[in-house]
């Protein structure tokens, strides 16, 4: 019973009144008949990005792409090899074996021997004789003509004439204004700093009242009211249009897809069909009856025609090479055949012989000592 007594009651939410009853329909039918333009065009504008996007943006991008691999890429490659070529390469060659040798041999070597042999030595000398005879001399110089007299005018002039007067600069002048201050300044400082403090605190209390009253008559005259009519009006007029705004376009997606749904269905009961009955009806037979009736004797009669060319290629071929044959023989004539010899100059394969020469007869594989031997016995 305690604990249902000390619960704290659940938050106030204000229901839709009456002002909000009577703006949605008013809202939602304006905001539909606004809306459904939008949506069909927006949705036309859809189906035309896809449709171009697979009609012709694809292909051209294909044949962007074959130019840029096929035709763009290996002229740049060639381009750049040629630049390279008449460009890159000789100056890499004139710098390399002319101008790195010229500088080397005919510019440093020089160089650092001129530096090793002459002014290394001679910057030794030049700095012994300046450590050895010339520091020492000019030191004691300077010691004698400046360092010697400005000790003494130091030690027996200044110092001395300088306590005088500090003792008198602090008598004079240092004591008094310690006192003055100590004295004098410090309790009339410290007077006027309490008289500035208590003027300040009053000021800064006047402020304060002044800027309560303000505010208090900003919130009452000016931010009250303007959040009333933001809570009672605007926040609920503003909810209903957002809410209208998405219903509408919802229900202008719909409407859309209905009118694409007829549009599409009379334009394939009106061209799609006819031109899908003429292709299966018309074009089919057609193009079979053509393929039959022409291409394939064309087809055949073009390859009976490349046998023919082929069959004649190959004719001239072996005319050219027996006229080959019969002008060599001609010009060098008939290998004369020796006893007991196979003929050297036979191009033939035989069974001591690998090579064989085109178009060459092949030579007998018995030799002609061992026929007369036989003959003889």
């Amino acid at each position: 019973m305690d604990l249902d007594k000390h619960r704290t009651p659940p938050p106030y939410e204000g229901g839709e009144g009456c002002l909000t009853t009577l703006v949605r329909i008013p809202v939602r039918i304006v905001v539909l008949v606004l809306v459904l333009p939008v949506r069909m065009l927006w949705d036309l504008l859809v189906a035309g990005g896809r449709v171009a996007e697979r009609v012709l943006l694809r292909p051209l991008g294909r044949a962007l792409e074959w130019l840029y691999d096929e035709v763009l890429a290996p002229v740049g490659r060639a381009l750049v090899w040629l630049a390279v070529a008449l460009l890159v390469w000789p100056w890499v060659g004139l710098w390399r074996y002319v101008a790195v040798p010229l500088v080397r041999y005919g510019v440093v070597a020089p160089l650092v021997w001129l530096h090793t042999a002459v002014l290394t030595p001679a910057g030794q000398g030049l700095r012994w004789v300046y450590d050895r005879l010339l520091v020492p001399a000019a030191t004691a110089l300077l010691t004698v003509l400046l360092v010697w007299p400005a000790t003494g005018v130091w030690r027996y002039v200044l110092k001395p004439l300088g306590i005088a007067v500090a003792w008198l600069v602090i008598h004079l002048f240092v004591l008094p204004a310690v006192w003055a201050y100590r004295w004098v300044l410090t309790p009339v400082g410290h007077g006027i700093a309490w008289t500035l403090g208590m003027l300040g605190r009053g000021l800064a209390a006047v402020a304060s009242a002044l800027w309560t009253g303000a505010a208090w008559l900003v919130m009452t005259l000016f931010v009250l009211p303007v959040a009333c009519v933001y809570r009672r009006v605007l926040a609920p007029v503003g909810r209903e249009i957002v809410a209208a705004v998405g219903v509408a376009w919802r229900i202008a997606g719909y409407v859309s897809r209905a009118v694409g749904r007829v549009l599409a269905w009379l334009a394939w009961h009106l061209v799609g069909a006819p031109v899908a009955w003429a292709y299966r009806t018309v074009c089919t037979p057609v193009g079979h009856f053509l393929r039959d009736a022409v291409g394939a004797p064309v087809k055949r009669a073009a390859i009976e025609a490349g046998r023919a060319a082929r069959g004649a290629l190959a004719s001239a071929r072996e005319t050219l090479r027996a006229a080959r044959r019969d002008a060599w023989r001609a010009l060098v004539g008939t290998p004369q055949v020796t006893d007991a010899r196979e003929l050297e100059g036979s191009a033939a394969r035989t069974l001591g012989r690998t090579t064989t020469v085109p178009s060459a007869a092949p030579a007998s594989e018995i030799s002609l000592s061992a026929d007369k031997t036989v003959s003889r016995g």
